[in-house]
Parts: structure tokens; C-alpha cells; sequence
């Protein structure tokens, strides 16, 4: 019999805390306020945002400290489409989040055309599913939502809740059920043993760690790479995965020219290349094809087939990469074939990327690295700046460096860590972030501010698109559309409720990191820089 006191949008509410969501965040319109009103009596608060692109990064944000898929709420029409670059940050990035937008009602909307478009049609396009809430399946539509949000290689799952929808009686339905989970270790197969042996017998073995094995959880990977002797070299978002002070440990890779020179050329030389959950949606087209298996034996582990083309795997295997990674190794000795070429490489980075004597975005990132918390948690923002913190950036955690890897997205730094400071208030947090980016999203200091949060907002000034402005210059044309104005970042900080400071040497960062560190509210650092100090640094 239906009870008449649990509606619709409770049993959504219900199902996303028993995920693990406690926060949801969004700009409520009245398509959605019965569902705000469910989430509250499921004990999901709610965080009104300034802009529903910057609130769900702050929703990827929590879902990087807790776990717990990131949840959306947006209202219907351009609520929901301001939605649409951070659900296709989410499906590139492989972060599990659910985007629940409000909805005209369809006997309404077959009459009514104010605001109404086909949201599920724009959302297919950018999430791993689309669905409309009814009453008589609410169970088995958030089920699935969550199911396919999580399993495999996550991603964002929209579901559209029309307003009569979100109040009406829920109907009996069947218990919570869920897909069935991934192989935890692969089955026995000739293939899978020629591996094995291959990797027995492999004299220059190298790993490649990426977002796959971060989701996963693998937390045995150092062990793994002193059992072979083999060198790692993680993608962006796997940084930490091994932590980089690991002798065997060769920082992260994707969107650098420079240290490309140094890790491609040893990937080629390996005899046996472990791909452990490595996903090149992360990757410059530097590494297209940087493995070969004509003439080296390339495992490919991942949660799905390798249907990319990047690159091609001599055995693909579909299964959980801890387990896999474990069964290929287990009994095998140290290989000794590189002969302290990976002590060398390790050198060669260090020295391309230190930061030298002269004010500029590589001073900054060394001041910030050894003035804060070895514990800090950081994200980065889109540009050039990105490229060379994630090379001097040192993380000993998954997940102590968060950007956008896929889609690379500008705006991104300052809500991914609003919402990390907010699931974590007692890490010190850091985002960095170039004054275009920061400027796309300054409005949510305010959001800032209304939480109480300690960010630190360090921005890179130099009043220019510096990458875009980069390759300008690279290719001889004339300077278009990537300069732009003076703009006080450290009065914008004071205005929107924090503080803020203006830097332009490495005792005023300090300085101002000092007290950010002490401070009740966030601060905005605004570090003056010269827009061409990038030139040869990435």
C-alpha cells in the first residue's frame, strides 16, 4: 500500500544518503524545492551557490575528501545548462556525480514553452546516462543512477525531476539492487600467463598509473614497483598514488613538452610497460602511440576495454588493477636492466624544474610548498601556471592535487577547493589559479564566505592568457584577445569577506602565507608576475 507521507523525491534523498552523500550544492529555482525539502529530511544539507558550473566542482571537491558521489541540484532551463561544462568535467575526469535538475512537467510542457527545453537530450551527451524520475520506480531509477555513476569508470548521471514528480506519493517498490560489480582479478588464460612470464622475466619494466587505479583504491603500488624494480610515472590526477619521494617515483605526466624529453624516451626503452589503471583521457598528443608492443610487451589494465586508439596493448585485461597487478608480480625479482637511469631522470627533472633565482609562477610554487603544511591539500586551475606546479609539486596522497585533466577546464581551482576545505576543515587547503580562471568564478567567494572556509586563493597576475599567449608568440602571430586589464584580486578577496594581500617577492608570499595560515576567513594572495617567465619552464 503507498504510503502518502513518503514522496517521490524522499526516496532519491533516501538512496543518495545511504551512498554516502551528506552535502549537495545548487541554486534553487521552484521546480526543485520539494526535493531541497527532501534532502533536508534525509540529512543532506544544502549549499546555495552563485553559479551552478563552480557548485558542482565544489561538489567534486567533497567527493575527493569523503568518497561519496558529488551531487548537483539545478533548476530547470539555464540553471540546468550552466550545469553542462562541470557534468562533462565530471564524465572526462571520471568523478561519480549526480545532477538532479528540475523539470516542467510533460502534460504541462506539451503546451508551455517558457524555459523548456529537452534537458535529458543535452545531458546524454555528456553524462553516462540520462533518466526521468517517476513515482512508480524511484527506487530503481536512483539505484541505477547511482550504479552506473559508480561502477566501471565513473561518471556523471543526470536525472530530470518534473515538479509533480518530486511531490507525489512513492509507490511500493522492489529492494535496492545494483549491478553486478567488476571481476576483482582476471581469469586464467594463456594470455594472462605469457604475461606473467613476461613480466618474470623483464629486465627494464616500467609502470604507468593513472585515474582508474586512484578510483580503485589501489594502495600497495610502491610495493609493486620495488618488487620489479620498475620506475612509475603517474598521470595528473594520479599524482600521490606513490608517493613522489620514492626513489622509483617519476612525478606526473601529461601536458608538459619538457618533461616528456625526459620520461617518453624510458618508456620506449622498457622491455615490460605495466599500464595500471592508466586512462590517457588525461594525456597531450605527445603520448599517442608511446608505447609499442610490437616490440615491447604492454599490459593494459583497466576497469573497460581500451576502445581509445591512444595507444594498444599487446594483453588488455578488464579487472580490478590492485588484484591484477599482484597476480602478475607475485614471486618475481628485482630487475636490474637500468642500471641508475631512473636515479638520472629523476635528477634531469629536478633540475628543469627548479625554480631559480628570479621572482616568478616558479618561485611562487616553491615559496607555497615549503612554506605550508607538508599535509596541504591543493587544486590548479587550467593554464600555464598548472603545467609547472604539477611538475614541482610534490603530493605523499592520492588525491593531494586536484585539477581538471580531461576536459582541462578554467574556473575549476577555486570551487574544487572550497569544497575539499569544506569536507576537510582541518587541512590547511591551497588553490592556484591564473586571473582569467579566478575571475570566472569569483562570485562564489561569497559562497566562501557564507561556510566559513580557511581557503587559500593564491592567483598568478600577469594580466594575460600566458599559455594561449605562449603559442601566440610560438608561431609568429600577432598578440590577439589574451591580454586584459588591472584588476585588485586582494581587494576582491576583502570586498567578498576574506582577506587578501598583493605579492611580488618571496618574502612578502611568506609573509602572507603566515597569516593566511592564522586567519578566520579565506585569503586571496595576488602574485605579481611576469607573463613571459614561463618561456622554457614547461
Amino acid at each position: 500500500m503507498t504510503d502518502q507521507s513518503v514522496r517521490t523525491a524522499d526516496i532519491l534523498a533516501r538512496r543518495l544518503a545511504a551512498a554516502g552523500c551528506r552535502t549537495a550544492f545548487g541554486m534553487p529555482g521552484g521546480e526543485v524545492l520539494t526535493f531541497l525539502d527532501a534532502l533536508g529530511v534525509a540529512g543532506i544539507d544544502f549549499v546555495l551557490v552563485r553559479h551552478e558550473n563552480a557548485g558542482g566542482f565544489m561538489a567534486e571537491g567533497v567527493h575527493h575528501r569523503t568518497g561519496a558521489p558529488a551531487l548537483l541540484v539545478a533548476t530547470v532551463g539555464p540553471g540546468a545548462l550552466n550545469a553542462v561544462n562541470v557534468a562533462e568535467n565530471a564524465r572526462e575526469d571520471r568523478v561519480p556525480m549526480i545532477l538532479v535538475t528540475g523539470a516542467v512537467d510533460a502534460d504541462t510542457a506539451a503546451r508551455y514553452t517558457h524555459q523548456v527545453l529537452d534537458q535529458r537530450a543535452v545531458f546524454a551527451q555528456v553524462c553516462k546516462a540520462s533518466f526521468t524520475m517517476v513515482p512508480g520506480a524511484a527506487e530503481a531509477i536512483a539505484d541505477k543512477a547511482l550504479a552506473i555513476a559508480t561502477d566501471g569508470r565513473p561518471g556523471p548521471v543526470h536525472i530530470d525531476l518534473p515538479i509533480s514528480v518530486a511531490a507525489a506519493p512513492a509507490r511500493p517498490a522492489p529492494a535496492q539492487r545494483r549491478r553486478p560489480a567488476l571481476p576483482v582479478a582476471p581469469a586464467p588464460s594463456a594470455e594472462f600467463d605469457a604475461a606473467r612470464v613476461a613480466v618474470a622475466g623483464a629486465d627494464r619494466p616500467l609502470i604507468v598509473a593513472g585515474v582508474d587505479a586512484v578510483n580503485e583504491g589501489v594502495t600497495d603500488l610502491a610495493t609493486v614497483a620495488e618488487r620489479l624494480g620498475a620506475p612509475v610515472v603517474t598521470s595528473y590526477k594520479a599524482k600521490g598514488l606513490m608517493p613522489e619521494d620514492h626513489p622509483l617515483a617519476l612525478g606526473g605526466a601529461g601536458l608538459s613538452p619538457l618533461a616528456d624529453t625526459h620520461l617518453l624516451p624510458l618508456v620506449a626503452d622498457a622491455d615490460v610497460v605495466l599500464l595500471a589503471g592508466y586512462d590517457p583521457v588525461e594525456m597531450r598528443i605527445g603520448w599517442q602511440d608511446a608505447v609499442h608492443p610490437d616490440r615491447q610487451t604492454v599490459i593494459d589494465i583497466g576497469p573497460e576495454p581500451n576502445t581509445h586508439y591512444m595507444h594498444q596493448g599487446s594483453v588488455n585485461v578488464q579487472a580490478a588493477i590492485g588484484p591484477t597487478l599482484r597476480a602478475l608480480t607475485d614471486g618475481t625479482t628485482e630487475a636490474t636492466g637500468w642500471n641508475g637511469r631512473i636515479r638520472t631522470a629523476r635528477a634531469a627533472l629536478a633540475e628543469a624544474f627548479a625554480p631559480g633565482p628570479d621572482w616568478g609562477p616558479a618561485q611562487v610554487i616553491e615559496t607555497c610548498r615549503r612554506v605550508l603544511p607538508g599535509d596541504v591539500l591543493a587544486t590548479a586551475d587550467s593554464g600555464a601556471h598548472r603545467i609547472l606546479l604539477s611538475q614541482m609539486w610534490r603530493c605523499h596522497e592520492p588525491r593531494a592535487l586536484v585539477q581538471s585533466s580531461g576536459l582541462c577546464t578554467m574556473g575549476c581551482a577555486v570551487p574544487l577547493a572550497m569544497g575539499m576545505s569544506l569536507a576537510s576543515p582541518e587541512r590547511t587547503v591551497v588553490s592556484f589559479s591564473g586571473d582569467a580562471g579566478f575571475l570566472m568564478v569569483a562570485g562564489d567567494l561569497a559562497t566562501a564566505a557564507d561556510l566559513g572556509l580557511r581557503t587559500i586563493f593564491v592567483v598568478f597576475v600577469d594580466r594575460s592568457l600566458a599559455l594561449i599567449e605562449l603559442k601566440q608568440r610560438q608561431r609568429q602571430l600577432t598578440n590577439t584577445g589574451v591580454d586584459f586589464g588591472r584588476t585588485d584580486f586582494a581587494a576582491l578577496g576583502r570586498a567578498m569577506g576574506g582577506d587578501g594581500a598583493t605579492v611580488s617577492s618571496v618574502p612578502d608570499l611568506e609573509a602572507a602565507l603566515t597569516r593566511a595560515m592564522a586567519a578566520d576567513a579565506f585569503t586571496v594572495i595576488a602574485a605579481e608576475i611576469d607573463r613571459r617567465s614561463y618561456d622554457g619552464r614547461i
